[in-house]
């Protein structure tokens, strides 16, 4: 009788594995496009919805509540299979999301994203059914390339210069001034419709989950797998709080884009809300484009290396990502800023990409919830890093930019604590 590596060993690698690539790279970049879209429209929308610093601040952090999410469908999806919970957790993420689009205040539109944050987070769930179908010598290249579509959906919502600017995207609904920004939000739900669709329709349920039985989460923090735990919460923590430098990318170049300088040299308190004008759009989207598609260079190293060097060392790209973000703080001109953060965003990846690959096979994947609950970890940095951004970016932003910086340093540090996985089976 074969095992279950052996036996998916034995059914090869194919065409299916390039499509099952496409259909959960298409989702991984759904929770892309709908976690940084917010930061996009933030310019824009904070005239009609009459946004301080500190309420986009919330409005950031609300879409990571996916970190109760990712718990709960992890735990679901132990229990009643992978496809199923995927179906769900999409589909209600994409219509809520797109509902936001409707809202004609500021509490019904943070409403509306906080339930597509809490009950969406499937990213747990995609990783580990997909990794399940995967030969074990081509996984870490193949996991290292569904994540780079992460970087296909930041490349999705950075289009957002080519939907807000334009006036042609402006009526009336009702009582509703329907502005460009609305019409981003409405095709940014489109991702996670369609990729609901495509499981429900196309994709057979995980052949492992079929197979094998469930284990308790307790098991993760007791044993041989209690020190790795701690030391992903770890990292986990400290590499997701950078999320609050990145969602305030878009404001940050705006605000030098109309006085030059370093971003911190350009965070005076904005002019009273009721005087300001939004339109024309004059917001350096553009920016935002170049350095979602700086990920490229990173994501096809991980993808050339990884199954020869395996994830562990990759995560040390952590520090290189630590000192990019200080000299952000440090240099003092646009141009500087945009090429340091498109260094930060090449480098970052890397991390990111060694960290979805070795939570992966640090543990079994018929406990998906594990991956969630470092999931979870995370969101809660995002949410913090989001606050702590919201509350200062007006006063004091050296201090959350310096926070960013060490933290990522401490989490290069610790992850030369785990253990190597390169290859190792799913068991």
């Amino acid at each position: 009788r074969l095992t279950y590596e052996e036996a998916v060993e034995e059914a090869g690698f194919g065409l299916f594995h390039w499509l099952l690539l496409v259909a959960c790279g298409w989702a991984n970049a759904s929770d892309a496009v709908e976690i940084l879209c917010v930061s996009f429209l933030l310019p824009t929308a904070r005239c009609d919805l009459l946004l301080s610093s500190s309420d986009m601040g919330l409005l950031t952090a609300s879409i990571f509540l996916m970190m109760v999410g990712g718990y709960m469908w992890g735990y679901l999806a132990d229990q009643r299979g992978r496809r199923r919970v995927l179906v769900v957790s999409l589909s209600v993420n994409g219509l809520f999301g797109g509902l936001a689009s409707l809202a004609p205040w500021f509490w019904l539109f943070l409403l509306l994203r906080f339930v597509s944050g809490i009950v969406g987070g499937s990213i747990p769930v995609i990783f580990s059914y997909f990794s399940e179908f995967m030969p074990r010598l081509r996984r870490g290249a193949m996991i290292s390339a569904l994540a780079t579509f992460w970087m296909a959906g930041n490349i999705l919502a950075a289009l957002a210069w080519l939907v807000i600017p334009r006036t042609w995207a402006h009526f009336s609904l009702g009582t509703l001034d329907f502005q460009s920004w609305r019409l981003f939000v409405v095709l940014c739900s489109v991702p996670s419709i369609s990729s609901a669709v495509v499981f429900k329709l196309l994709m057979p349920e995980s052949p492992k989950f079929l197979m094998e039985g469930l284990l308790p989460i307790k098991q993760m923090f007791s044993g041989p797998t209690k020190a790795r735990s701690v030391v992903l919460v770890i990292i986990f923590y400290c590499i997701s709080f950078y999320y609050g430098l990145w969602m305030w990318f878009p404001e940050l170049f705006a605000r030098i884009e109309s006085s030059g300088g370093s971003p911190c040299a350009n965070v005076s308190l904005p002019s009273p809300l009721n005087n300001q004008s939004c339109y024309p759009v004059k917001t350096a989207y553009m920016e935002g484009f170049v350095i979602a598609a700086s990920n490229l260079p990173g994501n096809i190293f991980t993808i050339l290396i990884m199954d020869s060097t395996g994830g562990k060392i990759l995560l040390c790209s952590l520090v290189v990502s630590s000192l990019s973000v200080f000299l952000i703080y440090v240099v003092q001109t646009k141009a500087q800023s945009l090429a340091l953060s498109c260094i930060f965003s090449g480098v970052s990846v890397i991390a990111w990409n060694a960290l979805d690959v070795v939570g992966t096979e640090l543990y079994p994947t018929q406990l998906s919830s594990a991956l969630g609950f470092f999931t979870g970890v995370g969101r809660v940095a995002a949410i913090m890093g989001n606050v702590v951004f919201g509350k200062l970016v007006d006063s004091n932003c050296t201090v959350p930019i310096l926070m960013v910086s060490a933290l990522l340093l401490t989490g290069g540090l610790v992850a030369l604590l785990l253990p190597q996985t390169r290859q190792t089976e799913l068991t």
